[in-house]
């Protein structure tokens, strides 16, 4: 068989989304496919739409919007895109329907299947969202970090976050090895952590990703303060800048010691001059982002109580400094986009300023404090075709919100899932542009279910909602290994941010079947066990701690354990690689779960000292076996979120 893959256009993404069909068409024929430049009537034309004259889906904005087309019959035809990235895309959703799979980051997460001829393919499709990215979380490698990008568009994501202006905080906690003892640390500079940020955006470059740049430090770095993530700020505040700090209790001083999540003095116009002109002039020396946060300070109940300010809510004068930057933004021709976020103190809406450009903003609703317990689905949205697992949000369309009463510096944030979308829809009644949703599913939730299942029904769920909450997708905020024990959740978050019509069985039944071949199915009945037994809910703090029952039921997981340990020994050895790793990895998983479910036994009877025995056993045993986990596992994450638990 020969295959010919011809090249059509100079920009690198179609360059290198050509070589991958050649990649991996190689690896699947076992041939060598030629790649030439420029179109032919023989092999398969990569390109895109407008330079192969293939018509595509309509799309509202061709720069941001995903468009794919494929027509390839007897190893001639075409792949394309709307767009650089949509060209990328298209092929490795050609290969999705040859049969590869990539269950999770890296190379052993590859399947990829063998074959003797090219099927037929024809398909033309445009995502269900707009936006499908994640945002650098957790602790992470420069290898963490490029694996993932690397991994983004082979399942159908188009975006990628690096909160801060070089992400500092989250390479740190890898090399300098936080939370565990065992790895060498070796904390790294400020300039180390530049060079690895400057490696990932090269990789989201080669693949035409949106980058979206900063968030965190504008209310801290542009005054000389350092805000390089969540400690204490060792140095001095400089004397000129305190006057900009909120005044909170009569002082004018960093919250809690820390730069971070200190707020300003936002109704003192030259604060706001400082901190825009700031980001007017890093958007202008960075024109690669392509996307800019402009977040206010993380911390909560802090804003400004000086006679400037307390008269108007922190939505109000937020609003009015975004208006101020479009303005300067404009006055040097940048067209940059820039997103603002709706956020504990921010949830309550602006009652006087308004949006003088919206076309520049893109609203991001960021419900930190939601429960995963209930999705987001829209009252009347169907949770038919398996994805049934809890009652749905009562949310619909024309619905005005009731809030609760802004009390400033005063104020209780919401958990329910009907209390935060009522503010989201209070901010939608005063903005109707470009929004997605900011969200926690894999941030510290996911470790409350070690069976993964009742997590990626959630985030399922609420992918598949997103549209009736006004949604245009999501930038899931994360620790970037989140595949322990499967890729199951992320696959969901993926593919139904595609295409929301998936149903969870489809994709829960393609997953395993990739991931661990004939076993899949039993694998998966496991996994559900796991979830049942380890109870999500109960591991959140939504049911009683002490708690009889719960015991009873976390007494019984050693047994299922031990019960499945002959599947998974019998399939580690596997002869194809990446299940054989799916396999092994689940084999670590069955010793965690073994130690976690007696150290949670020991809390549920009330039985302090054991407990904390059993979780130092726990924590032990994911330390001693980072070194072969860490490609799916944070256990940085790991051992603070279980830690939470065991804090008598």
């Amino acid at each position: 068989m020969s295959i010919r893959i011809n090249c059509i256009g100079e920009h690198q993404t179609v360059r290198y989304a050509a070589g991958e069909l050649a990649k991996y068409l190689s690896r699947m024929t076992g041939t060598d496919p030629s790649v030439n430049i420029g179109r032919s009537d023989e092999g398969i034309n990569v390109g895109l739409a407008s330079d192969l004259g293939v018509e595509m889906p309509r799309v509202a904005d061709p720069v941001v919007d995903d468009a794919v087309g494929i027509d390839v019959k007897g190893g001639k035809g075409y792949v394309a895109g709307n767009n650089p990235r949509s060209v990328l895309l298209a092929v490795y959703r050609y290969l999705t329907e040859l049969g590869c799979r990539w269950v999770r980051p890296g190379a052993d997460g590859e399947l990829i299947p063998a074959l003797s001829g090219l099927p037929d393919v024809r398909l033309a499709e445009t995502p269900s969202y707009r936006h499908r990215g994640l945002c650098i979380e957790g602790a992470v490698s420069v290898e963490h970090v490029c694996d993932t990008i690397d991994w983004l568009p082979k399942v159908g994501m188009n975006g990628y976050f690096i909160q801060f202006r070089e992400g500092h905080t989250f390479f740190d906690r890898w090399y300098a090895h936080e939370n565990n003892p065992l790895m060498e640390s070796k904390p790294i500079s400020i300039d180390q952590a530049r060079e690895y940020t400057a490696q990932a955006v090269e990789e989201i470059k080669k693949r035409d990703l949106l980058y979206h740049g900063v968030g965190h430090g504008w209310t801290c770095e542009p005054f000389g303060i350092s805000g390089l993530g969540w400690v204490k700020y060792e140095g001095e505040v400089p004397e000129e800048s305190v006057k900009y700090l909120a005044e909170v209790n009569g002082k004018r001083e960093l919250w809690g010691g820390i730069a971070l999540n200190t707020n300003l003095c936002y109704g003192n116009p030259e604060a706001r001059r400082i901190v825009i002109t700031e980001i007017a002039d890093y958007a202008e020396a960075h024109p690669q982002i392509d996307i800019m946060h402009f977040w206010l300070a993380d911390g909560v109940n802090n804003h400004c109580e000086c006679e400037l300010c307390r008269d108007h809510r922190p939505a109000d004068l937020y609003v009015r400094m975004l208006n101020e930057l479009d303005e300067l933004l404009t006055s040097r021709g940048l067209s940059t986009r820039i997103v603002f976020l709706i956020y504990v103190d921010l949830l309550w809406p602006p009652l006087e300023e308004r949006f003088a450009n919206p076309e520049r903003f893109i609203l991001m609703f960021a419900p930190i404090t939601r429960t995963y317990s209930t999705p987001f689905v829209g009252e009347g949205s169907s949770c038919d075709r398996g994805w049934e697992v809890a009652p749905t949000a009562s949310v619909h369309r024309g619905w005005k919100p009731l809030l609760p009463e802004f009390r400033r510096n005063k104020l209780e944030f919401p958990k329910s899932v009907d209390a935060n979308v009522a503010f989201l829809r209070a901010w939608q009644q005063l903005f109707s542009g470009d929004s997605f949703d900011f969200d926690y599913h894999f941030m510290w939730d996911h470790m409350h279910d070690p069976g993964y299942t009742q997590t990626a029904q959630i985030v399922g769920l609420d992918m598949r909602g997103l549209r009736d909450l006004g949604l245009n997708g999501l930038s899931s905020c994360q620790v970037q290994r989140a595949y322990f024990p499967t890729g199951l959740p992320m696959t969901v978050m993926a593919r139904t941010l595609w295409n929301r019509d998936l149903s969870f069985d489809e994709i829960a039944g393609d997953y395993f079947e990739s991931a661990f071949g004939p076993d899949g199915a039993v694998c998966r009945e496991y996994m559900a066990k796991l979830t049942e037994l380890f109870d999500p809910v109960y591991m959140r703090g939504e049911k009683t701690v002490v708690d009889p029952e719960a015991a009873e039921r976390l007494s019984r997981i050693p047994d299922v354990v031990r019960e499945f340990l002959p599947v998974i020994e019998r399939n580690t050895s596997s002869d194809n690689a990446c299940r054989a790793k799916s396999w092994e990895y689940l084999r670590y998983h069955a010793g965690v779960c073994t130690l976690l479910a007696k150290a949670l036994e020991a809390r549920a009877r009330d039985d302090k000292e054991t407990a904390l025995a059993e979780w130092e056993r726990t924590k032990r045993f994911v330390q001693e076996n980072e070194p072969v986990l860490h490609p799916v596992l944070d256990v940085w994450n790991f051992v603070n979120v279980g830690g939470w638990k065991f804090r008598f």
